[in-house]
């Protein structure tokens, strides 16, 4: 089964557009190094909890939106083979170019498929 890399940050809602392009830039660094699906899904509907929320887990401020995406890869070796070589590349901040959010904010992991169910 496919392997997904997960994310949750906080963007400046003015950057909506800025966002959009520069996961679009992303992904074609991301795919070279062996993702087959990028996903990338702006707050729409992210309720406040009375416990936790995603808010909370990225410290968003009232002029932010939530962002959920992930990226997803044949297996987990080849998302650690991808990790390892992004932060060996010495050009990546130049392939990249400015984050436009807080990276220090996002929160990220990997997750084993557990299951895959689709509609037909």
């Amino acid at each position: 089964m496919s392997y997904i890399e997960g994310f949750v940050a906080a963007v400046p809602t003015a950057n909506k557009e800025k966002y959009r392009e520069h996961a679009s830039k992303a992904f074609e660094l991301f795919k070279n190094l062996g993702a087959t699906r990028m996903v990338e899904s702006w707050g729409d509907d992210v309720p406040t909890g009375k416990t936790t929320d995603f808010q909370s887990a990225v410290k968003a401020k009232a002029d932010e939106s939530v962002v959920f995406s992930w990226i997803e890869y044949p297996d987990k070796a080849t998302r650690d083979a991808a990790n390892e070589k992004m932060m060996n590349d010495p050009q990546m901040a130049e392939k990249m170019g400015e984050m436009p959010f807080d990276g220090k904010r996002m929160i990220f992991g990997g997750f084993e498929m557990l299951l895959d169910c689709k509609a037909e």
